[in-house]
């Protein structure tokens, strides 16, 4: 990945302000370090040096190193012609320091600032003990100064440049955590809705179903036999009571999410009243179950629940079955379920995943279990098993 950039873009106006701003206070710096040095000032000299070392500065964020070597050219030129007598480095340390912290992909500006530097003074010493008779000692002695200067204002850039750069990573790991929040609270409100797309399915689909049956069989049986008609439609009346308790705590999580609902989820120990509500004289549903069906935690207890609701629903609306069989188990740190019948299996495969198959294996996949659904046996019928782990569950 591309290192983000240290330096951040400044508005127009405010870059030439600065940039015009460090151009004056060159020129001004220039001529009054001269004088406290006891330089020459005149007009022929360093007047021209400082307002050209001023003027590159305008350009030095479009092009640091031409602006540092420009301007290291005109200190060597005048100070060779004899024009100025003080400086090689500080007339052009602002080109120094811009260099220096500039450390854009691609533009490493650290390095070559000090290479320049180390050039120049090579250059200075070799000008100084040459041309202007001064001894080894004598030349180290007035090059050393400014030897430390530059030393200083390019370790000054580089901590000013590592400290541009840690802000940049620091704000993209910042906006990269905020995406991934982003992305986090995206999932979850995913699997919300894909949690309230199931108990919707299973609740309106099961209720739908029951009570479609027993006004069937309400219909039938009302001019031969009254009393079963008037238990069937006390048995439909009763899933609807059911339905709307469900639909209400699913509606009461939906306002006030974390809360607890009004009235419990449906559970495991609920499963003989639901195998009640579906048994018809169509339709003879037996239930067998071993262990401790109170002992399991309430999301295993409600899957169990929503397992076998959906797999007879499913029977009753495809499959034509006249018996139907469900057992749970519980034990060996885990629940096994498994739903039957007896009904029929066409040529196009009924195991083709519907809403209800795939809320059934999600269901049990969210809980480290394992789901299948398929043909069962030679003569026809349906199968549903899932398995489902209770860590600690020894009953």
């Amino acid at each position: 990945m591309e290192r983000p950039a240290v330096r951040a873009p400044a508005a127009p106006r405010t870059a030439r302000f600065v940039d015009g701003l460090l151009a004056a206070g060159t020129v001004v710096a220039v001529l009054a370090v001269t004088v406290r040095l006891g330089g020459r000032l005149d007009a022929a000299g360093t007047l021209p040096l400082a307002l050209w070392l001023g003027a590159l500065l305008l350009t030095r964020r479009r092009w640091p190193l031409a602006v540092l070597l420009l301007g290291v050219q005109a200190v060597v030129v005048f100070r060779t012609a004899g024009l100025t007598d003080v400086g090689w480095v500080w007339p052009v340390s602002a080109a120094y320091a811009t260099l220096a912290s500039d450390d854009r992909p691609g533009r490493p500006g650290l390095p070559w600032a000090a290479g320049v530097g180390l050039a120049e003074l090579a250059f200075a010493g070799a000008w100084e003990t040459i041309a202007g008779g001064a001894t080894a000692r004598e030349a180290l002695g007035s090059l050393g100064a400014e030897a430390l200067w530059l030393a200083v204002l390019l370790a000054s850039a580089a901590a000013y440049r590592n400290r541009l750069r840690w802000r940049a990573e620091l704000d993209e790991r910042l906006l990269r955590a905020a995406r991934e929040q982003d992305l986090e609270a995206g999932r979850r409100i995913a699997e919300a809705r894909l949690d309230i797309a199931r108990e919707l399915h299973d609740v309106v689909g099961h209720t739908l179903t029951v009570v479609g049956l027993q006004l069937r069989v309400a219909a039938e049986a009302l001019d031969d036999s009254p009393e079963e008609a008037r238990n069937a439609l006390a048995t439909a009346q009763r899933v609807r009571t059911v339905a709307l308790r469900d639909l209400r705590a699913l509606v009461h999580v939906l306002r006030a999410p974390g809360e607890a609902p009004e009235d419990p989820a449906a559970g495991v120990l609920e499963i003989a009243a639901l195998v009640d509500r579906m048994r018809s004289t169509e339709l003879d549903i037996r239930l067998e179950a071993a262990g401790d069906l109170a002992a399991l935690p309430a999301p295993v207890s409600l899957a169990v629940h929503r397992i076998v609701q959906e797999a007879l629903t499913n029977t009753v609306r495809h499959a034509e079955a006249s018996r139907a069989e469900v057992g749970i188990r519980c034990g060996d740190g885990r629940v096994e379920v498994s739903v039957t019948d007896d009904g029929r299996t066409s040529a196009q495969p009924p195991w083709t995943a519907g809403h209800g198959m795939r809320g059934m294996d999600e269901r049990v996949r969210a809980l480290g279990g394992d789901f299948s659904a398929g043909p069962h046996g030679k003569g026809g019928g349906w199968l549903v098993r899932a398995a489902i782990p209770v860590p600690g569950f020894r009953p």
